[in-house]
């Protein structure tokens, strides 16, 4: 909430305000792609496609089909997914985290949502076609324009959800045009130059970080199964973030997520999992019994659970939200079939223990610590001209790899400025790098993994002077984010209905955003953590201790953007007359930038929420110093420490 001022000798702490120039810092050439022009232009950034389009027809050919679907996840349904499944971005040149592509004998078409709608324009080459009516019906409806009838619309069943291979038979069964499974990936044919699966790194985690063994875990879990009154004798296990909870472990085979490709089926007396040779004597790998893994390869997951499903008497708990449709359809006949929308680890997972929850807090102050020192350091080096999008980028992560337990970010920053960051999920790169300048607003979006937490805020700032619009819009997104950490809600409290309190003060003028407003987060674990489940437990199951991001933002295209992300944890709350109520428990430690805050616009209670919030970060900081660095705290200390962070929202004296 200030500009960056000298912190006791020890780091700057800062933000400063805005204004409307974009100029970038070299003359661009346009952007975006213009298929209808004579002929075609195409930028620099754009991907030619039309070699892997041609062999992949020659596949659909040899297969005869029409179409062929191809999602932009893996067979864990993941959100972020390693370099090797990047199977949208191989076809289309997109990049973008969410998306569908669909490839006929003639077209090629992409549906992704508005966040990327700029970026694949910019990425795609004219082969493609961009649809932005991003669901399955949309789509269902193209293959019917496109396909004949009779024929037949490949998918690989791996990467389907259950959910997603129903509403494509809905919305195609009365079209003469039917799904075919096909279990070898058709894309991976073509794919000459696919990354391999990089080497096992996996480790266990320490007993500091940790409250509870992964026997301990084991024997919850299977408490869990024995009180199901379906009474399931095995649970598959598919999300890759389950089994590296569960056995309180970590990899290297998801860029920025420390999971392992993994499969589990827990049954009552039996655990098999993926072959981890290193483990072996900490998974109990080399005996017999309830409590010893069976471990197996990761790609014999299909006949094992085919062996184990025709067994008398056995029946498999799944969680439809991460398990492939080719998993699901091999658990037959029906009646040794249980589902539920998530699994019990899941759940599980969602609600922090106490050590969970203090070595996150820990986190999160180092984390403070290295943003503080990077927007320092944008503050002093900005002016003089010589910084970029990456070079900020960079930077970041650099300031983050000095504290204590860094194990890297925890995904790609998201360093924009001015016109860049009206894309909400913009990543610089060679061909789309600017300058930074005191003349525009920048906004950076980063986190970091910590062997004890997860860390993902945004700030944005302004080292200029920021135009009356600018001032209002940031303050409108801040308003939003108070209204949220300050709310307290009763147990079936709807979700919709924190979107809409994120969202309020941007709606009263006209301004919105389309991206969600919040996302669960792990501990050393996904940064996006489940949101749908998160939203349905906070708000329908009544439970605390879930940590949870609020992210309201607004998007002035080619112009700028503005983004104010926290985590939260949810925590219960006392009233004066009613019982189970709950509310946010702010952990995120970065003051905002003081100049783009209009205060005329909040309410008193707006006010004091943000500085009670401040009063609660000098007391951290100095802390922080008292304990690193040996610093007698004095009143005097203290003071400067006010006066340095800037802390009050009020007009100064």
């Amino acid at each position: 909430l200030s500009h960056l001022y000298h912190f006791s000798k020890v780091f700057y702490l800062c933000v400063h305000a805005i204004s409307g120039n974009t100029d970038g810092a070299v003359a661009r050439e346009s952007t975006e792609r213009n298929c209808s022009s004579t002929p075609p232009y195409l930028p620099s950034t754009a991907v030619n496609t039309s070699l892997q389009l041609e062999e992949l027809r020659v596949q659909m050919r040899g297969m005869n089909i029409s179409a062929y679907i191809i999602p932009a996840t893996d067979a864990h349904l993941s959100e972020y997914i390693a370099p090797r499944d990047a199977r949208l971005a191989f076809m289309t040149g997109f990049t973008g985290s969410a998306g569908t592509a669909v490839v006929t004998l003639n077209k090629a078409a992409l549906w992704t949502d508005s966040r990327y709608w700029v970026q694949a324009e910019r990425q795609m080459d004219c082969n493609w076609e961009l649809e932005k009516d991003v669901s399955i019906s949309s789509v269902a409806q193209w293959l019917i324009s496109e396909v004949p009838k009779g024929d037949e619309i490949g998918f690989d069943p791996f990467l389907f959800s259950l959910k997603t291979q129903e509403d494509y038979n809905i919305n195609l069964e009365s079209s003469d045009r039917s799904l075919k499974s096909i279990t070898e990936n058709l894309v991976d044919k073509v794919w000459k130059e696919r990354p391999s699966v990089p080497p096992d790194s996996l480790t266990r985690l320490p007993d500091r970080v940790i409250r509870r063994t992964w026997q301990e875990k084991v024997e919850h879990i299977r408490t869990q199964m024995g009180d199901s009154p379906y009474k399931p004798t095995g649970l598959l296990l598919s999300a890759l973030d389950e089994t590296a909870w569960l056995f309180n472990m970590r990899g290297n085979d998801i860029p920025y997520n420390p999971f392992f490709y993994s499969y589990t089926l827990l049954t009552m007396d039996e655990i098999c999992s993926k072959p981890i040779i290193k483990l072996k004597v900490y998974l109990n790998a080399s005996c017999e019994g309830a409590l010893c893994v069976q471990l197996k390869g990761y790609d014999t997951i299909l006949d094992h659970l085919k062996n184990y499903v025709t067994r008398p008497g056995v029946k498999v708990w799944i969680g439809t939200e991460y398990t492939n449709y080719a998993l699901y359809e091999v658990i037959t006949p029906q009646d040794k079939l249980l589902t539920s929308s998530y699994s019990p680890v899941l759940t599980t997972k969602a609600v922090k223990d106490e050590t969970e929850q203090q070595i996150l807090r820990d986190a999160h102050v180092r984390d403070a610590v290295a943003v503080i020192q990077f927007l320092m350091w944008l503050e002093k080096t900005v002016p003089e001209g010589n910084q970029t999008e990456l070079t900020a980028a960079e930077y970041v992560d650099k300031c983050r790899s000095k504290q204590k337990d860094s194990r890297g970010p925890s995904f790609g920053t998201i360093s924009a400025s001015g016109p860049n960051a009206a894309l909400a999920h913009y990543s610089p790169s060679k061909e789309t790098n600017r300058r930074l300048t005191v003349d525009e607003m920048y906004l950076v979006d980063s986190g970091g993994q910590y062997l004890d937490g997860t860390t993902d805020i945004t700030r944005t700032v302004h080292w200029g002077k920021p135009t009356e619009m600018q001032k209002e819009a940031f303050t409108r997104v801040l308003m939003g984010n108070i209204e949220i950490s300050r709310t307290i809600f009763p147990s079936g409290t709807r979700g919709v209905n924190m979107e809409m309190l994120g969202r309020r003060a941007l709606w009263e003028v006209g301004l919105n955003y389309g991206h969600g407003t919040g996302h669960g987060v792990g501990n050393y674990f996904g940064v996006h953590e489940c949101t749908n489940l998160y939203l349905e437990m906070i708000l329908r199951w009544q439970i605390c201790c879930m940590l949870f991001f609020e992210q309201p933002g607004y998007y002035k295209e080619n112009d700028f953007g503005i983004r104010i992300e926290d985590v939260a944890v949810v925590v219960p709350v006392q009233t004066k007359y009613g019982n189970n109520y709950l509310t946010f428990d702010t952990v995120s430690l970065v003051p905002y930038d003081r100049k783009l805050i209009d205060t005329s616009l909040l309410s008193s209670e707006q006010v004091r929420n943000r500085i009670s919030l401040d009063n609660q970060l000098q007391d951290i900081y100095l802390q922080f110093l008292k304990m690193r660095y040996k610093y007698v705290l004095t009143q005097r200390h203290k003071m400067n420490a006010r006066l340095h962070l800037g802390v009050s929202l009020l007009p100064q004296n």
